[in-house]
């Protein structure tokens, strides 16, 4: 015993099988039949809007009757897609087997799961036999090509959300209007070390070298003429050291 599970009937699809104009009389007799098979289906008809216009002008009071007692479904007045649309939005929803002859090739890009083992039966009579229903796997063709770019396209240009952001109190309690929210602390960027010059200038050198002269003199000269070195002297030692650089 299969456990209970739902199946959308596309009522003006086997409503027309072998027929050029539907037949309300045939639908229930499909739908009667699949019920034999699959006595656990919850199952639920949809008929386009169209199908009353097109019906046998004796089967109408038949039609209002199951209409009113929610035998039928139709879908809303002005909907995108018509009655193909609303299916599978139903089956979408209920996760449900669409029982039906089409393919609904418009509809691959936006429903790829009509592809999933299942989820597509299909039926039809046969004289002296009666129905018999097997499932089935979607035609592709020119539409379903065309549905399938047009959704990868809308995909791919689909905007990315950026995650938002959630703000809470330390004690993990939602703000409310009026509180003060305190930044949480930033850590200071580390600093990067400062390059090193490949060439000091000639200032520079200048004072670095007047520094080591004047301390070489103080520490290691013993006589005190050696202490008083001539303004000539200590330009020529710079000059030569800067040149050494």
């Amino acid at each position: 015993m299969t456990p209970p599970h739902h199946v959308i009937v596309d009522g003006s699809n086997l409503a027309t099988e072998g027929r050029s104009l539907p037949s309300l009389a045939q639908l229930d007799e499909a739908v009667r039949a699949y019920c034999e098979e699959d006595p656990d289906a919850n199952i639920i008809v949809v008929v386009d809007a169209t199908f009353e216009h097109r019906i046998d002008e004796s089967e109408k009071s038949t039609y209002d009757l199951a209409i009113e007692h929610g035998e039928l479904l139709t879908p809303p007045a002005g909907a995108v897609g018509r009655g193909d649309a609303f299916i599978l939005k139903i089956a979408l929803r209920a996760n449900a087997t669409v029982l039906s002859n089409d393919s609904f090739q418009e509809f691959h890009g936006e429903h790829p799961w009509l592809f999933e083992e299942g989820r597509l039966v299909g039926g039809k009579p046969v004289p002296g036999v009666g129905w018999i229903f097997t499932a089935r796997t979607p035609v592709r063709g020119m539409k379903s090509r065309q549905a399938t770019a047009k959704a990868r396209t809308s995909k791919a240009k689909a905007p990315i959300e950026a995650p938002k952001l959630k703000v809470g109190l330390p004690d993990g309690s939602r703000p409310k209007v009026g509180d003060v929210l305190v930044a949480p602390e930033v850590l200071a960027p580390v600093e990067a070390p400062a390059p090193v010059a490949k060439k000091a200038t000639k200032r520079v050198a200048k004072k670095a070298v007047a520094a080591v002269v004047e301390e070489v003199v103080e520490v290691e000269a013993p006589a005190p003429v050696a202490k008083k070195a001539t303004k000539r002297v200590a330009k020529k030692a710079a000059a030569a050291v800067v040149e050494e650089v």
